[in-house]
């Protein structure tokens, strides 16, 4: 995330999301939108400008190799039915999900860099695990919100050339999309709105504890969600895409209003230095106890080992969470850090 924009946009973002203009999204005052800005509700935002320099220009930076190939690579089936699930990682956020004969990706980034410049910022270390071309056909696109990592434009475009999929995103995300490509097939909805994506199989937009910005001036003006997929004979899955834990308050209500979950896709990665990340990603202990709040059967680790955004080791996640699952007593092959072309699979409804 620091790295994404640097000190000086940084800044700039911090005092221009005062602006009051919204050129994404026009709507109502709720408990979570304040007529120009949407905001998590009980979780103020601590960081100013002067912190995110001093994250930026103070924080030891373990080095990163160039490269980190993945032992892993996959070539999906077409389509799986039945109570069958089949999720791979396919790199940082982005996974396929198959099931009930619906193929779902979410937050597609095939580029080589999580960045608004082709020449700057960060650049992927390892392949996708899945090669665009290897792709079954693409039904829908959950967007989790705007950040590059998670919103990539030039994929988005290959996606609507290729398959025309629906695109889910929370507010102000379609406008975006529109901007760059009319002909993306862009949804936008609020939190706990339920979409219907095919028969008896739906996903609903639940609160994550994060932001959104694309540039300098944008900061906070189109909302960012987790989804919880109900995939019918499937059973049930969460994708948290970016989040915070927070006091946990959201993964506790995603449990208990949308669960039990067979699945949680739970980001595990970019969260050095703690004392700025906290605000805005979980560590492998948080992922944890997220995992617990939201009584998943299962867990995969993602958002980890491809793009380097902050200070840890590449592959910290992974060794710090086999550390919270001990400290936790939970066995580790219910919550795997999978690495690009990796697959979880289960036959069987949980």
């Amino acid at each position: 995330m620091l790295a994404l924009l640097g000190a000086p946009a940084l800044a700039a973002g911090w005092f221009g999301w005062r602006r009051a203009r919204n050129r994404y999204y026009s709507g109502s005052i709720t408990d979570h939108f304040d007529g120009v800005r949407f905001f998590n509700p009980g979780h103020p935002w601590a960081q100013t400008p002067v912190d995110a320099m001093r994250a930026l220009a103070l924080t030891k930076r373990t080095p990163w190799p160039d490269r980190w190939p993945s032992p892993f690579s996959d070539k999906p089936p077409a389509r799986v039915g039945g109570a069958g699930l089949r999720v791979v990682a396919i790199g940082h956020a982005t996974h396929l999900i198959q099931a009930a004969g619906v193929n779902i990706l979410t937050d597609p980034v095939w580029s080589d860099r999580a960045s608004p410049f082709g020449f700057a910022g960060p650049k992927r270390v390892v392949a996708p695990g899945v090669a665009f071309a290897d792709l079954p056909r693409i039904d829908i696109v959950l967007l989790s919100h705007n950040h590059y990592d998670h919103l990539d434009l030039a994929t988005m475009s290959r996606l609507a050339e290729r398959d025309d999929p629906r695109v889910i995103v929370p507010l102000g995300n379609d406008a975006i999309l529109r901007a760059h490509d009319r002909a993306i097939r862009a949804e936008a909805y609020d939190w706990a709105d339920r979409v219907a994506l095919a028969d008896g199989i739906t996903a609903t937009l639940t609160p994550a504890y994060h932001w959104s910005a694309r540039g300098v001036t944008d900061r906070h003006k189109a909302l960012w969600c987790a989804f919880a997929l109900d995939l019918g004979p499937a059973g049930k899955v969460y994708f948290g895409g970016d989040s915070g834990f927070g006091e946990g308050a959201t993964f506790r209500a995603a449990g208990q209003e949308h669960g039990p979950f067979r699945l949680a896709i739970l980001p595990i990665g970019a969260y050095e230095p703690r004392w700025f990340m906290g605000d805005h990603h979980m560590n492998p202990d948080d992922a944890v106890k997220a995992f617990a709040l939201l009584g998943a059967e299962s867990a995969v680790g993602c958002h980890w080992g491809v793009f380097r955004l902050t200070a840890e080791a590449i592959d910290a996640p992974a060794q710090d969470l086999a550390t919270a699952l001990a400290t936790a007593e939970i066995a580790p092959e219910r919550f795997r850090a999978l690495r690009p072309g990796e697959v979880w699979e289960s036959a069987g409804a949980a």
